[in-house]
């Protein structure tokens, strides 16, 4: 038995955006969610060991913290905003790991 295909989600052309359903789908979506918990434990690795002098420094390190205690919480809480930035919803599921990853930080450091 082949294992299923996923289809990707992503703007039908000629959208250049997510629609709203697909945005929806997205801020759901486990695969997605896991790539996004991925770019939360790097981004709280990257906090944990800056500077403590860094600006929001203490409200950032208890985030990273919180992060790395209940991952999958924190991923819950940081998908939909995270879809709704400009470049994922242009790509969608098939943004870029690097790109996720700037999408997945912009919107940490806005809720922070």
């Amino acid at each position: 038995m082949m294992p299923s295909q996923r289809a990707d989600i992503v703007p039908t052309p000629p959208a250049t955006e997510l629609s709203y359903d697909q945005s929806a789908q997205l801020m759901t979506d486990l695969t997605f969610k896991g790539r996004i918990k991925t770019a939360c434990l790097k981004f709280g690795n990257y906090v944990i060991n800056e500077a403590p002098g860094t600006a929001g420094h203490n409200s950032r390190y208890k985030w990273a913290q919180q992060c790395f205690l209940n991952p999958d919480m924190t991923a819950g809480q940081v998908q939909p905003p995270t879809v709704m930035q400009p470049q994922v919803q242009a790509e969608g599921s098939g943004i870029a790991d690097a790109d996720l990853q700037t999408a997945v930080e912009t919107t940490i450091n806005s809720i922070l």
